[in-house]
């Protein structure tokens, strides 16, 4: 089935807004630990979730504002395991960034979805507020 499910990203849009976003991998920082990765978007977790890995559900947060706009679907044949990746307020640059990132090896291979334009609004009740972010150095 082809069709366009507004409910999956409203149901996107009600999670991210009622969860804490943790930035715990900011953008030109190294993975803890894969030094000669530099993370080129903010990345990060929604707190008190629980994701396939055990733990938060993770969070790509880019520059272009605070709505949902894609999510990655993504394979790891090192891990053994899949996930999903939510993407926030990422700019069609950061998107492709991000695309890349989860495509650059044969162990993990990923695709974008992205949401309908017309269904991320500009400013909709499910715009997050700045206090749900919160960085950790």
């Amino acid at each position: 089935m082809n069709k366009y499910n507004h409910a999956f990203w409203n149901a996107l849009d009600e999670l991210v807004s009622r969860s804490e976003i943790i930035i715990d991998r900011p953008k030109g920082t190294a993975h803890p630990k894969y030094p000669n990765f530099i993370y080129k978007v903010d990345y990060g977790y929604l707190k008190n979730t629980t994701s396939m890995d055990g733990g938060g559900i993770d969070v790509w947060v880019g520059s272009g504002g605070k709505n949902v706009n894609a999510v990655m679907c993504i394979v790891d044949l090192m891990k053994k395991d899949s996930e999903i990746k939510i993407l926030i307020g990422c700019t069609e640059q950061e998107q492709k960034l991000i695309y890349e990132t989860h495509n650059e090896t044969k162990y993990m291979k990923g695709i974008l979805i992205q949401r309908e334009a017309a269904s991320q609004g500009g400013q909709d009740e499910h715009q997050m507020k700045s206090e749900h972010f919160k960085k950790y150095f």
